[in-house]
């Protein structure tokens, strides 16, 4: 239970509290709004009230609903430290995120982009087994391509629960091949791996772009591999990453005091120490990892929350494609039978800023997304 939060207990905050900003009370335009509204980046998206999450000492937490237009006396009567990471978190989820660029292709952020799944292995929860041969998924990478993702993520590794650890040189031979035939037919690519040594050799054959689960923390090498390719970077929470990568969808055994404030402080820490480290800010995509090391209801809490990760000032990948959250909400649907499931949450997360919508069912997700922009183009222009 919250306790609320208000004007006159701004000025006694102490140190050891740390506030958090979220959007929220979303308008379909800002005509006639003028100073009442704020705006996601350069997005379609306007927001009349703050969320503000006041965290104190031992975990207490105070909340309140702040309007737009109050929001500068709010920080006015907040401590120095509190009030020069409002504006810090403020001006976050107000700046515009950087077009990716992947060889030669810029892929703009200004509306959702869609990336499409594409993983060479046996044994994945959802597809595995299907694209086992490489000629093959070239073909299903190019398919989705053409159906609309910006950018193909081709993993060669299953990250499910129990899934047995791979050898770093098969995965190699899994995913070069595809990756090279993808590349040769103009489309933009991502390796999804955790290991330097299939880092490096997937970018040798085209990737241009890393999804790391381990956030670069798994693998020793894995962070000057991302320096040296100056490519982007998603870095993806879980609350493992160092060791046995297939125990990162365990529950962690103290859980968390606030899942979603949680995992902002660890994506948070975990993108400073990487740019420190040498990798570039605007190189860095964030994912909250959604079912890594999370419950049903830790995932719901997460995506609820999803405009608050904007403060972190990186591009939001969401990845909810035929997740099982989908199926123990839904009577447990089987993988293949969660399809309505996944394209509601990417529509969803689209409605919450969501810059790349991670997903198996590209064509489905991308008119779903068709629609969104439809009905926010005839809002604007109305």
């Amino acid at each position: 239970m919250f306790e609320p939060l208000k004007f006159s207990d701004l000025g006694d905050l102490g140190n050891d509290s740390r506030i958090y900003f979220q959007p929220t009370c979303f308008v379909e335009r800002p005509h006639g709004l003028d100073g009442r509204v704020a705006r996601i980046g350069e997005s379609m998206l306007w927001f009349t009230a703050w969320q503000v999450t006041l965290r104190e000492g031992g975990g207490a937490k105070r909340e309140a609903l702040v309007p737009v237009e109050a929001m500068a006396d709010w920080v006015a009567a907040m401590p120095d430290p509190l009030a020069q990471r409002a504006d810090a978190l403020m001006g976050a989820v107000a700046a515009p995120r950087p077009a990716l660029t992947l060889g030669s292709r810029t892929i703009r952020l200004t509306e959702p982009q869609i990336i499409g799944i594409l993983n060479c292995t046996p044994d994945s929860f959802s597809d595995g087994g299907k694209y086992g041969d490489p000629e093959r998924a070239a073909a299903a990478g190019v398919d989705m391509a053409a159906a609309g993702a910006a950018i193909i993520d081709v993993g060669g590794e299953s990250t499910r629960p129990g899934a047995p650890l791979l050898w770093e040189g098969d995965e190699i031979e899994r995913v070069v091949p595809v990756i090279e035939a993808l590349t040769r037919a103009g489309v933009a690519v991502s390796i999804d791996s955790r290991k330097a040594t299939v880092m490096e050799a997937a970018l040798a054959a085209g990737a241009s772009m890393i999804n790391d689960v381990g956030a670069l923390a798994y693998d020793d090498r894995a962070l000057a591999v991302a320096i040296a390719a100056d490519c982007p970077v998603v870095l993806m929470h879980a609350p493992s990453q160092t060791s046995d990568p297939h125990s990162m969808s365990k529950l962690p055994g103290g859980a968390y005091g606030d899942v979603v404030l949680d995992v902002f402080d660890w994506l948070a820490a975990r993108i400073d120490a990487v740019v420190a480290a040498g990798v570039k800010r605007e190189r860095l995509v964030i994912d909250p990892g959604l079912g890594f090391g999370k419950g049903v209801e830790d995932n719901l809490r997460i995506i609820n929350a999803l405009p608050l990760f904007h403060g972190l000032g990186c591009p939001v990948m969401f990845g909810a494609s035929r997740k099982r959250m989908i199926g123990a909400i839904d009577g447990e649907a089987a993988t293949d039978a969660r399809l309505g499931g996944s394209v509601a949450l990417a529509f969803a997360a689209a409605g919450m800023g969501a810059q790349l919508l991670r997903v198996h069912d590209v064509a489905d997700t991308r008119q779903a997304i068709r629609v969104w922009r439809a009905g926010r183009d005839s809002a604007l222009t109305r």
